[in-house]
């Protein structure tokens, strides 16, 4: 088997159809650029959904990588090791947090901060045992456990899989009134993205992340920030709540985390919070292993040069610039921030995967979501001509659909 219809053929017959790929399959990459098995590049415009904000093979990652895979990769959290204390302590200082709970997937973060919010209800709050409830969003996207979809709205993701989990509340994305409405004696927590990705990359009213933080403090609840696409420099700030110079109680972090080499992923917040965890009470065998610790800690110090949120900064400003002038020629709408954008397709010319499938025809792999948008987050390390010649394929993709 060596050509992608092959390939695609015997992928189709012989695993769960839970995603729907487009045909194209990957070899090998570099950078911004990927290439398939029979020697076609792509510009990668999705990066893992913002787990290769740093590109593919960024060398300081791949260095840390593999000097670790030749001196030590796991132990569990029965003992120490090496790596820990630098990766606790750096992600600690990124984000301004006390302590950190490592774990593997986003979705594994999110089901710890959830935990770890009930326990703070219960031992610091002061709520009633089995009464604690989460307020959530509408077109919320946290992962696909069982506990997550019980809160989602997206049918794709909720339908079928219950009996559900309770105890959470759902409430209109961007209105403050909605949350200050549903806040009761049993609230432990908000929950929240500051950009909603899997949505459309949906960019909440100004003032809104303030609005959010200022109600937690008032009414005594944990603000949780799930930056987990957001975060660690895709939208110009090594997170997005720093635009609205907003720091949660607790961060929710992953993906660009594990620098498009391994899951790495961890919940950051300080001692009062995290501090009601106790051994036994939540982990996971490779949760902080030694190779996560490694990349994790290689990923940190390229955040901590700030060169990846400017960089990140100014390339979103020649992005979004190019996008608006497509406003009102194919596209209806253009939203999104630093260098992620969600890019609505006129529903009469085409739906998004469409657009997609026409976009990987000329050289571009990006995604489409929620029928008619497209989202496009290229790596960060992405040269700004070959950010313009991605957009111009996407004008070029739209236009094929008027002929």
């Amino acid at each position: 088997m060596t050509t992608s219809a092959e390939l695609i053929d015997v992928i189709e017959r012989r695993s769960a159809h839970n995603y729907h790929p487009l045909p194209v399959v990957i070899r090998e990459a570099d950078g911004a650029w990927v290439t398939d098995v029979e020697g076609r590049r792509f510009l990668d415009c999705l990066s893992g959904y913002s787990s290769l904000n740093f590109g593919h093979g960024n060398p300081k990652i791949i260095q840390a990588a593999q000097q670790q895979l030749q001196n030590l990769t796991l132990t569990s959290r029965a003992f120490y090791h090496d790596q820990f204390a630098a990766f606790c302590g750096g992600l600690g200082d990124l984000t301004g947090k006390d302590m950190i709970l490592p774990m593997n997937t986003g979705a594994e973060a999110v089901e710890t901060a959830i935990k770890v919010a009930r326990k703070w209800g219960y031992e610091v709050k002061g709520v009633e045992p089995e009464q604690a409830t989460i307020i959530v969003m509408e077109d919320n996207f946290h992962g696909r456990t069982t506990t997550i979809v019980s809160f989602s709205t997206d049918p794709d993701a909720h339908d079928g899989f219950g009996p559900y989990t309770p105890g959470f509340k759902i409430v209109k994305y961007g209105s403050i009134e909605a949350i200050r409405e549903a806040i009761d004696a049993n609230t432990v927590a908000v929950l929240l993205e500051p950009i909603q990705g899997e949505a459309g990359v949906l960019v909440p009213p100004d003032g809104y992340l303030t609005q959010v933080r200022e109600l937690c403090t008032a009414e005594g609840i944990l603000m949780i920030a799930d930056e987990i696409q957001s975060g660690l420099g895709r939208t110009g700030r090594t997170f997005a709540c720093e635009h609205e110079g907003v720091v949660p109680d607790m961060y929710v972090l992953g993906k660009a985390l594990g620098g498009g080499v391994v899951p790495v992923s961890a919940v950051a917040a300080d001692a009062d919070v995290l501090g009601v965890i106790k051994p036994g009470q939540h982990g996971s065998t490779f949760g902080g292993n030694p190779l996560a610790c490694a990349v994790g800690n290689a990923v940190i110090e390229i955040l901590n040069t700030g060169e990846y949120q400017e960089r990140a900064a100014r390339l979103g400003e020649v992005l979004h610039g190019r996008l608006r002038e497509m406003v009102g020629d194919g596209v209806v709408t253009v939203r999104g921030r630093g260098l992620w954008a969600g890019v609505d397709i006129d529903p009469s010319l085409a739906t998004g995967r469409e657009v997609s499938e026409a976009l990987m025809e000329r050289g571009v792999l990006a995604k489409d979501t929620h029928g008619s948008t497209i989202r496009l987050a290229p790596p960060i390390v992405i040269s700004e001509e070959d950010l313009l010649w991605a957009v111009d394929r996407l004008a070029e993709a739209i236009a094929s659909f008027r002929r």
